[in-house]
């Protein structure tokens, strides 16, 4: 997509080019990632115009608002053009769209494969910078009853007791649990510590009848499944 000189203010734009007008337009589908941040910008700098100035805060995350979103209003300020005030704006809109994804749990989503659980969980996990330990509850037909966070810990790991696991999932009188847990390194890839507790929670679900149908890792690259790969 090509856009006017930078050195030309949006107001002097085809009206066909302004990213609001263009959305009165056209439907806020049609808007690039960077048109969409300009709009919340609302103005750029002498060198660049407001959707200039979005495609370099976005190039900086590598295009990825999930990273984006998780960056500090001190970081957002770094780029020439971004106050506080607009670096506010910016926190609060991807806020709000994190948000708008964790409401999809009103509806009690069923849980049919592991792209479910990470759709269900990944709002929660993925703008974290430490590592916490989550759980979904289900019902009889695996519709999510809620999520609960069982811990929380630092960059590297967080301690996860067992019986604390059961108790809150006995508690949301649950007949099955998928367990789940970010990696703030990006890696997917399931320590040794990961593989023993996920026989251990195994273990005891299956002994408490409470079936624990999944543990999912997550990261800004995607998710690892203990079920699809053949681990549970």
């Amino acid at each position: 997509m090509t856009y006017p000189p930078q050195n030309l203010s949006i107001k002097s734009w085809a009206e066909e080019d302004r990213p609001r007008e263009k959305l009165l337009s056209k439907g806020k589908s049609s808007l690039s990632d960077a048109e969409l941040l300009a709009i919340l910008l609302g103005s750029g700098t002498t060198e660049d115009s407001a959707v200039s100035l979005s495609q370099k805060i976005l190039a900086s995350v590598d295009h990825n608002l999930n990273d984006l979103g998780r960056r500090s209003i001190a970081e957002l300020r770094t780029f020439k053009g971004i106050g506080e005030a607009k670096a506010v704006v910016i926190s609060a809109a991807l806020e709000l769209g994190r948000r708008r994804q964790l409401s999809r749990i009103a509806d009690k989503p069923q849980i049919t494969c592991s792209r479910d659980a990470f759709n269900a969980i990944a709002p929660i996990l993925l703008d974290l910078q430490h590592e916490e330990f989550w759980m979904l509850t289900l019902n009889r037909a695996n519709r999510v009853l809620g999520r609960l966070r069982v811990s929380s810990g630092g960059v590297s790991g967080t301690v996860v007791d067992a019986k604390l696991v059961f108790r809150k999932a006995l508690h949301a009188e649950a007949s099955a649990v998928v367990l789940c847990h970010n990696h703030p390194s990006g890696s997917l890839l399931p320590s040794q510590a990961d593989l023993d507790l996920t026989k251990k929670l195994d273990k005891a679900g299956k002994t408490l009848d409470i079936a624990v149908l999944d543990h999912l890792i997550v990261s800004e690259r995607g998710y690892y499944s203990f079920a699809d790969e053949g681990r549970l």
